[in-house]
């Protein structure tokens, strides 16, 4: 039996955070484990939401209805399942990311939380700390954090 039987991993639609999400995939079929996919969001407000109604008439309903966390969940699902996991859940939760995971990961009770490695070295990175490096300190679980940027980047 694997140690990991919840594999938690953050995604917010990015290249970056596809990378993140093939590769807990792939561990989460190698492994048996359930697949938790999680995006963090912040909700549009009232005046903007009426704005684009305004703005897109009868569309209006794909602006409450399809959020871009429920964009990037339903292709991190795809990918998911094209890497072979098959027991895969989604959880969308409004909040800062580091918050986010980490309470997604302590209420779930997971055992491994995977996040690409983008923002690790960039200024804004250094200067405010990144999502890998406040979660790392945060998050309830192990933490794999993986190489989604092209070499020297």
């Amino acid at each position: 039996m694997s140690a990991y039987r919840t594999i938690l991993v953050g995604t917010d639609g990015s290249d970056s955070s596809f990378r993140a999400v093939d590769r807990a995939a792939q561990l989460a079929a190698a492994t048996g484990a359930t697949l938790l996919l999680a995006s963090a969001y912040s909700p549009m407000p009232e005046r903007e939401r009426a704005n684009a109604a305004d703005r897109l008439g009868d569309l209006a309903y794909k602006v409450q209805g399809s959020t871009p966390a429920d964009d990037a969940l339903r292709a991190a699902r795809e990918r998911a399942v094209a890497a072979g996991a098959s027991d895969i859940e989604e959880a969308a939760v409004e909040g800062d990311a580091v918050d986010v995971l980490s309470k997604v990961a302590k209420d779930r009770d997971a055992d491994l939380v995977v996040i690409g490695n983008r923002g690790l070295n960039s200024l804004a990175g250094r200067i405010l700390g990144s999502v890998p490096a406040n979660l790392s300190h945060r998050s309830p679980c192990d933490v794999l954090i993986v190489h989604t940027t092209p070499k020297g980047k």
